[in-house]
């Protein structure tokens, strides 16, 4: 039987934090009902679903790549450096991988991406679930550690409440430097 990966990421559109992404195979013959996009469950459903996943599944990993490493390279190399590293992080080999989205990372698997991918491929599905959990989590621990902004709430995603607190506290060791409402809290405090 052909071990397929389903491989999602969490946090391309954030201006704080890493980048997450997940790979699961599922074991043979595993229930995949309930599994579709993280982003139309609740956290509560979610954190039930990977918790399942962690338990029933073949093999799962996470990988990720950090905020100094997305302003170095950019996001979509950043998204695809976390995506190779979870597949490296598999304790089994897939024999074909399907990525959420339009590209397909530079992996040494053969697979394929596939749009919609989140809401359609019960693989991607559980992917995208337990990379959002990840994050989720990571971003209350940078809520601790960089207090003020209120990252546990909003997740690290531009939101009003977020822009607000930047231009106020400024830019925290948490927040993407290359993104542009972060550049422009840095540009107005360097202006003279």
């Amino acid at each position: 039987m052909r071990r397929i990966a389903g491989i999602d990421e969490v946090g391309r559109g954030c201006i704080a934090g890493p980048v997450i992404a997940a790979a699961v195979i599922f074991a043979p013959g595993q229930d995949t009902a309930g599994f579709t996009d993280s982003k139309r469950l609740s956290a509560e459903r979610r954190r039930v679903l990977a918790s399942r996943i962690r338990s029933e599944s073949l093999a799962w990993a996470v990988g990720r790549a950090e905020v100094s490493e997305i302003d170095r390279l950019n996001i979509l190399r950043a998204t695809h450096l976390a995506m190779c590293r979870a597949v490296a992080a598999l304790p089994v080999s897939p024999d074909w991988i399907k990525v959420d989205g339009n590209r397909y990372p530079p992996l040494d698997c053969p697979g394929e991406a596939v749009i919609g991918g989140d809401a359609s491929v019960a693989e991607i599905a559980a992917a995208s679930i337990l990379a959002k959990v990840f994050r989720d989590r990571e971003m209350q621990v940078l809520d601790r550690l960089c207090p003020g902004y209120a990252l546990g709430v909003h997740k690290g995603y531009p939101t009003r409440l977020h822009v607000d607190r930047l231009s106020s506290l400024g830019v925290s060791v948490s927040h993407r430097r290359s993104f542009g409402p972060v550049r422009e809290v840095i540009d107005r405090s360097s202006a003279p």
